[in-house]
């Protein structure tokens, strides 16, 4: 593409050169134009600078014209530039004239952006002109890796939401056996029981002790059952200390080998709660489990979980981590969708706690611990008390 170039040798602004008449709409065309116009001679010196490169660079034309256009360029453009014009005016090679490329700028502060640079070549007076118009990518790149981020958010939801329905059919499956071997146990027991042998006894607390084990095994499939499955909040008026521990147990389960000591402390004669269980349980859960998970990288893991009347005649829930902290950026917007600090987490279950803490008429917050980590906490309204204004 060869286009020719207005009469003109330098730039200066707000005006061309009063000594060279040049076109009234190319000096328009400069002014105004929204993506950067450039014109460099053959030797790469910036001859023509418009308003756009100004606000794109830092720059002001009067920095800039007279100068290699190559300092408006990072490494490793910056160094190969000069070669690059040299070896196509030698060889006729183009590798961005005509074509066009996504390269990178450099600002008067040494920060870069994305750009896309269209070059085309003229002539002014039988001099090699070379005509870069600039459009910058900043803005295009941030809302592509959004969507891509989001897309893979999406993708996993999709994931998730496919492993509840299995999780589902799985525990319906379960059920039933373990329902058998419970009525079996107990079969057992009552035949055990009118046995008189010095052994039976021992066998009748193993039985109980085997009853015990499989009702919990039952009990933590219905819970499984009740997260995933859709349906409508029931609430009920609750001890928020028998809440907790009945989650600290389910958030157990998959964290055996964590190598975290617990410290429980459940605060006596709490007000009642009026809450619905397994929302509860299920905040309780994933605050406990993103604790254990903070500690991953450290020597000393102590997980503390506390119940406190919160000042105002609520409960609170307090849950501390001895990981290594959240950053000032991400603690700011923690509670938010897709937050977070994991390298594969979705981001969306601090978010969902907020939800059904502020739908229970609470709040919840984090702080940073007193030597390091962090403790997450959410109070709530006593049963029969106002709910919290958030």
């Amino acid at each position: 593409m060869t286009i020719v170039v207005p009469k003109l040798h330098r730039y200066s602004p707000p005006m061309f050169n009063k000594h060279l008449q040049v076109d009234a709409l190319f000096q328009t065309l400069i002014a105004t134009a929204v993506d950067g116009i450039i014109v460099i001679d053959g030797r790469g010196t910036i001859q023509i600078y418009s308003a756009a490169c100004e606000r794109l660079f830092g720059y002001t034309a009067a920095e800039v014209i007279g100068s290699n256009v190559k300092m408006l360029m990072p490494s490793p453009y910056r160094e190969g530039h000069d070669d690059y014009i040299h070896n196509y005016q030698g060889t006729g090679v183009k590798r961005i004239i005509g074509i066009g490329r996504e390269v990178v700028g450099q600002r008067k502060d040494g920060s870069t952006f994305p750009m896309y640079l269209s070059v085309g070549e003229g002539l002014q007076e039988s001099e090699v002109m070379y005509v870069g118009i600039i459009h910058d990518l900043t803005s295009r790149n941030l809302t592509t890796r959004r969507m891509q981020e989001l897309q893979n958010e999406l993708l996993h939801v999709s994931r998730l939401s496919a492993m509840g329905q299995m999780t589902a059919a799985l525990a319906h499956e379960l059920n039933q056996p373990l329902t058998a071997v419970l009525n079996y146990i107990n079969a057992a027991r009552r035949t055990a029981a009118n046995v008189d042998e010095p052994q039976t006894q021992r066998m009748l607390e193993l039985l109980d002790k085997a009853a015990t084990q499989t009702s919990r095994a039952g009990q933590i499939i219905r819970q499984l059952r009740a997260f995933v499955e859709k349906r409508e909040s029931a609430r009920n008026l609750l001890n928020m200390n028998t809440v907790v521990e009945e989650a600290i147990a389910l958030a157990a389960i998959g964290s055996a080998d964590a190598d975290v000591r617990t410290i429980v402390e459940l605060a006596p004669d709490l007000p009642p709660v009026m809450i619905d269980k397994v929302q509860m349980q299920q905040v309780i859960i994933n605050l406990v489990r993103n604790g254990v998970e903070a500690m991953q990288q450290v020597a000393r893991r102590e997980l503390a979980v506390r119940t406190l009347l919160d000042g105002e005649g609520g409960v609170e829930v307090r849950i501390s981590d001895t990981g290594q902290g959240l950053p000032p950026e991400v603690a700011s917007r923690l509670f938010h969708p897709f937050v977070t600090t994991k390298e594969k987490g979705m981001g969306i279950g601090l978010s969902i706690c907020a939800t059904i803490i502020e739908a229970h008429g609470g709040h919840i917050w984090s702080t940073p611990g007193e030597e390091r980590g962090t403790n997450f906490h959410f109070s709530l309204p006593a049963a029969g008390t106002a709910p919290r204004e958030t």
